[in-house]
């Protein structure tokens, strides 16, 4: 039995749906107030509980020999980082506890690329530790500090943690949809008013991220980590992929960085003005171009791991939006 926490989510729901195409036995654990239109056409088995409620995940992960934690908050913009710490950090400890009497074979923790460090000259790899912190958001800094605690109770503690530090993700099913999903939708749609040159991110697609969470179950090892990417994405590139998907012009007006700068600026001052969470200031900007490009030839040689071509995704990601505004018309 496979159980998948944070199944609602854009990765944990394609990861269940993988399973689920594998034949496996998979169980899910999501609170009472979940979104989970993602997977409710599939076959599996529910549990409703709350991650601090020990006895409930406890009763979850019972007969589970196979944990994939996908459970996340992403809301970067927030003004009061205790939500953040309360998920991505206190949220996993209690887990990780139940996690560590239930004889797991594998653990397998969502994490992201942005844990892993900067440097000049040549890729990153995962040996390469965090050493951004004066530059990193309260979001970042929450992934970080959630990373290393995972990883410690794979040395200390002996639960077979593997973590996967995956990019940004592009593909159909984003429902809520994600924040870089959001210019794949409006792009599709015609309905984003600008584009955007000289902002880069490492991107992967969604089924080729979960594929490598299932690889880890079986390939991965213990208290190690794993690049999930395809390659570094501009954005204005992903926003004309997704524009052509929807027979749409990118649009013509372009924002290059300095001017999202500006933006960011503005917003930041607003956020700290108001107290009301902005999604676009400095900080957001920052990251859009600060990271370093990834190797994930670990992930290859150590998983199998052979991730397709990124744009595939963006370009299923703009139908599906396209699908869906076209469904939503037929009705």
């Amino acid at each position: 039995m496979k159980l998948v926490i944070g199944a609602g989510g854009f990765l944990g729901s394609h990861v269940v749906r993988r399973l689920v195409a594998d034949g496996e036995h998979v169980r899910v654990l999501v609170r009472e107030s979940s979104d989970t239109r993602s997977i409710d056409d599939l076959d599996i088995e529910r549990f409703t509980g709350d991650l601090f409620d020990t006895d409930q995940v406890a009763a979850a992960m019972a007969d589970c020999d196979v944990v994939f934690y996908c459970a996340v908050d992403t809301r970067a913009w927030l003004t009061d980082p205790a939500p953040l710490y309360r998920t991505n950090v206190e949220a996993l400890r209690s887990v990780l506890d139940v996690a560590a009497n239930a004889g797991l074979r594998k653990y397998v923790y969502t994490s992201t690329i942005a844990t892993i460090g900067r440097v000049t000259g040549r890729p990153v790899t995962e040996s390469d530790a965090f050493n951004w912190h004066r530059h990193a958001s309260d979001y970042v800094k929450s992934r970080v500090a959630g990373e290393e605690l995972a990883l410690s109770y794979a040395r200390d503690r002996g639960v077979p943690v593997v973590a996967m530090c995956v990019a940004n993700t592009y593909g159909a099913r984003d429902f809520q949809p994600t924040p870089h999903g959001q210019f794949v939708a409006a792009a599709a749609l015609g309905k984003l008013p600008f584009t955007v040159r000289n902002c880069h991110a490492e991107s992967v697609g969604i089924e080729d991220a979960a594929d490598a969470l299932v690889l880890a179950a079986t390939k991965g090892r213990a208290g190690e980590r794993y690049i999930v990417s395809e390659r570094v994405m501009d954005l204005g590139e992903i926003i004309s992929i997704a524009a052509s998907a929807g027979n749409r012009t990118p649009p013509r007006l372009v924002l290059h960085r300095p001017v999202l700068y500006l933006i960011g600026a503005v917003g930041s001052v607003r956020a700290a003005l108001t107290r009301s969470p902005v999604q676009l200031t400095v900080t957001s900007v920052r990251l859009m171009n600060f990271m370093s490009p990834a190797d994930h030839s670990k992930a290859e040689r150590e998983l199998g791991w052979h991730p397709r071509p990124v744009t595939d995704s963006i370009t299923a990601g703009a139908r599906f939006w396209i699908d869906r505004v076209a469904q939503r018309a037929s009705r």
